[in-house]
C-alpha cells in the first residue's frame, strides 16, 4: 500500500534561501581583493555558490524523494 505523500512546507526549503540571498547582496563581493589563483573575488564567490547552491540542493532533493 502506498503511502500518501506528504504536503506543505519543510523547513528544509529554507536552505534554498541562502544562495538566493548570498548573490542578491551584491555589495557584499563587489571588489577584487583577495585573489583566488589570480583571479578576482567578485568572480570565484560567485562560481564558489555553484558548488554550494548543488550542496545545499541535495539534502533538500534527498528529502523529497521520501
Amino acid at each position: 500500500m502506498d503511502r500518501p505523500k506528504k504536503q506543505g512546507f519543510r523547513l528544509s526549503y529554507l536552505l534554498l534561501l541562502l544562495p538566493f540571498a548570498a548573490m542578491l547582496w551584491v555589495p557584499s563581493y563587489n571588489r577584487v581583493e583577495p585573489e583566488l589563483a589570480g583571479i578576482p573575488f567578485f568572480y570565484w564567490y560567485q562560481l564558489m555558490w555553484i558548488v554550494l547552491g548543488a550542496l545545499i540542493l541535495l539534502p533538500v532533493f534527498l528529502g523529497e524523494r521520501e
